[in-house]
């Protein structure tokens, strides 16, 4: 296995990219994968020996779809205890969440926002030091994209996300277009957004494509090729906060692998451009 280290570019392992992956001559532009732990727990046959395989060649990150850190529902810690096992099992160097909620009663199947207000942060507060106490270590929450501010915010989304971060001390998973999203949907700046963001937090990021539905209506689809304007963004990120660990994200309409894997290059060349500034790694 690779040891417990994580810098660099990264890319999304989605099953589909698998036959691609493994025939590939060349991936010397990707650090490490990332996978949702809840599509391969349980997972045997030739996509479990192909993740097998990949494992032991490069780190891989497990950003989690289902453990709805801010829904009303009682924490499965069961989910937790398995992703701790995998987590073991693979040499994880990090686990990440959405700040959001999936289930409610059953599962949603989808990423639902939750309100800004004090009594909500306290509640994920709450939910993310059990899974800490359970993993032994700290965890690291992802900004989520939104379209409707909820019912019952009276806080700003940064001074949300501020909070949850100082009180429940944990990381946070720095998604660099969900901030571009967000600032366009809800008519904030994108740069001030992250400027205001606290440095030793971050130690791990995201950026992707999104479908533009009219000027101000963003869909965070991981459809598409990542835009000007969100490698910029990055470019900012890493100025402000040092680089940290960044991941491609494409969930879907994937490409030739070739055209993946020069966009994570174009991640690595950002980075190199700020080697200047502090490089962060997980150790």
């Amino acid at each position: 296995m690779k040891p417990l280290t994580l810098s660099g570019a990264g890319l999304g392992l989605r099953r589909a990219l698998i036959p691609a992956l493994e025939s590939a001559n060349n991936l010397a532009a990707i650090d490490f994968m990332e996978v949702a732990p809840e599509n391969w727990l349980k997972l045997g046959g030739r996509y479990r020996q192909a993740f097998d395989r990949l494992a032991e060649r490069f780190p891989v990150v497990l950003h989690g779809l289902s453990l709805s850190i801010g829904g009303p529902d009682p924490l499965n810690t069961d989910l937790i205890q398995s992703v701790k096992q995998f987590k073991q099992q693979y040499q994880c160097p990090l686990y990440t969440e959405h700040l959001s909620y999936c289930t409610d009663g059953g599962q949603l199947y989808d990423l639902m926002p939750i309100p800004f207000n004090s009594e909500t942060a306290q509640h994920v507060i709450t939910r993310v030091k059990q899974v800490q106490d359970i993993l032994g270590e700290r965890m690291a929450l992802e900004n989520a994209s939104y379209y409707l501010r909820q019912p019952g915010s009276d806080m700003t989304e940064l001074a949300f996300i501020l909070t949850i971060l100082d009180e429940a001390d944990c990381f946070l998973h720095l998604d660099v277009n969900n901030v571009y999203v967000n600032s366009i949907n809800h008519g904030y700046d994108a740069r001030d957004f992250i400027q205001q963001l606290p440095t030793d937090r971050i130690v791990y990021g995201h950026i992707a494509g999104h479908e533009q539905k009219s000027e101000d209506l963003i869909i965070d689809t991981h459809g598409s090729d990542v835009i000007d304007p969100v490698w910029d963004l990055l470019n900012f990120s890493y100025q402000q906060h040092g680089v940290f660990p960044t991941l491609l994200e494409r969930d879907f309409d994937f490409p030739e692998l070739h055209d993946l894997l020069n966009e994570v290059q174009q991640i690595k060349h950002i980075q190199q451009q700020q080697k200047t500034h502090h490089v962060k790694s997980i150790a």
